[in-house]
């Protein structure tokens, strides 16, 4: 059997894609008791799609979701749209040497890319005139990367290959 990293995928179908986004809104859409410790569903999601398949998932699609994330949190409209296009655009630039690392690793480096887009909602509300919401914030892209080895294992599932399918 071929390890982890050799394993043969399957290609990611669009429906799987579209299905994990509408997830990760209808999580994000929950009321949390404490949304400090929450993570940003759609923000992971979306540097998954982006690391994993940059031809289906770019810009585009993280300035839409950004702005139904707008929308549904009622808040300024463009902060998220804004900070999930330069997720996606970091995610994009970073896949290559994300996808040379294991799990642990990649986590690490997609916690930065998170904090980045967190830093950049953080300056728009500042510059809209909101006051500082205190450093807890960063709690909820650290809360992200730790589930990105979950998330990576899950999303992945529907593009595993049995192993008989691998010896054919």
């Amino acid at each position: 059997m071929a390890g982890r990293s050799e394993q043969l995928l399957r290609p990611a179908r669009v429906r799987t894609i579209v299905a994990s986004f509408a997830l990760a809104l209808f999580l994000n859409f929950l009321p949390w008791p404490d949304l400090r410790f929450v993570p940003d569903f759609v923000a992971l999601v979306l540097a998954f799609w982006c690391v994993r398949q940059p031809h289906l998932v770019g810009l585009g699609v993280a300035w839409a979701l950004g702005l139904v994330v707008d929308a549904g949190n009622g808040v300024l409209l463009g902060q998220h749209a804004l900070a999930y296009s330069l997720l996606a655009f970091l995610s994009i630039w970073l896949s290559r040497r994300i996808l040379w690392f294991g799990p642990i690793l990649q986590a690490a480096h997609v916690a930065v890319v998170l904090v980045v887009a967190q830093t950049l909602v953080l300056l728009v509300r500042l510059a809209a005139g909101d006051s500082f919401p205190g450093w807890a914030l960063y709690v909820s892209p650290l809360a992200a990367a730790v589930l990105w080895p979950m998330v990576t294992w899950l999303l992945l599932l529907p593009q595993r290959r049995l192993e008989r399918e691998q010896t054919i």
